[in-house]
């Protein structure tokens, strides 16, 4: 019988243990796309070592706010940014805070970087990452002063329904990146998803409702879009969340 080969002394590292909330699309690069990431990224972009994906963090690669921005103010951060509508217009609204939008789509990306140097918006910085990645790994626990996740895909057919970011892993994350007090705001046209959510944050300790009845009231800071429009016009009900961070022990 061969001798055994004894463990390694570093064994590899478990990665993305569970699907992951999107699938990336390749598309083609407009000439403007192009420029922004030749020519706005090193203002706009955050670019942080990667584990074994294009999308991923390496775990202890967090970053300081007060570098990144160049001054200490609250974080905001929004996940599924898209095309940057509701976070260009908040940074704008809010001088005095910090916004970071987390994407996977370049090309939204680069839409976000063209506006928001129309815009003026220098309080805002993107990251191309998968965001319980960015909040685990690239943020500093309890930096985080509010958390937003607007329209996330709601995988509706049962057999994808995993891939969906709002779990009891992901309010574990997220309360993890909240400072004491801070707020999870959330927002979906998919009733089942939003029942879902509901769920998942009554459920968690971590987080209490800062809201009365089924359902919190249409959060103002969030600009109309036209995905938002659109699902209205066929008759798609919109349904905000908003949770408050507990006090740590």
């Amino acid at each position: 019988m061969p001798d055994s080969v004894p463990p390694a002394e570093n064994p590899p590292r478990p990665f993305r243990d569970r699907p992951v909330s999107f699938v990336r699309r390749s598309g083609r690069v407009s000439e403007a796309q192009e420029r922004a990431w030749t020519e706005l990224a090193p203002r706009f972009v955050i670019d942080p070592p990667r584990d074994a994906a294009a999308t991923s963090i390496l775990p202890g690669s967090a970053v300081d706010p007060g570098e990144v921005w160049g001054r200490r103010a609250p974080l905001i951060v929004e996940i599924g940014s898209g095309q940057g509508h509701a976070i260009i217009h908040a940074a704008t609204a809010r001088p005095d805070a910090d916004f970071l939008a987390i994407e996977v789509f370049r090309a939204g990306l680069a839409r976000t970087m063209l506006d928001a140097e129309r815009a003026g918006a220098d309080n805002l910085r993107l990251v191309e990452a998968n965001a319980p990645e960015v909040l685990q790994h690239l943020l500093a626990p309890a930096s985080v002063t509010e958390l937003w996740v607007f329209f996330p895909d709601p995988w509706h057919k049962t057999k994808h329904t995993k891939r969906r970011l709002v779990t009891a892993e992901f309010a574990a994350i997220a309360a993890g990146a909240l400072v004491d007090g801070g707020m999870l705001r959330l927002a979906t046209d998919w009733e089942e998803y939003a029942v879902q959510m509901r769920s998942v944050l009554g459920a968690s300790a971590d987080f209490e409702p800062a809201f009365e009845g089924d359902w919190a009231p249409r959060f103002d800071g969030r600009v109309l879009t036209a995905f938002e429009r659109k699902g209205a016009r066929v008759g798609r009900e919109i349904r905000d969340l908003v949770y408050r961070r507990t006090p740590r022990p």
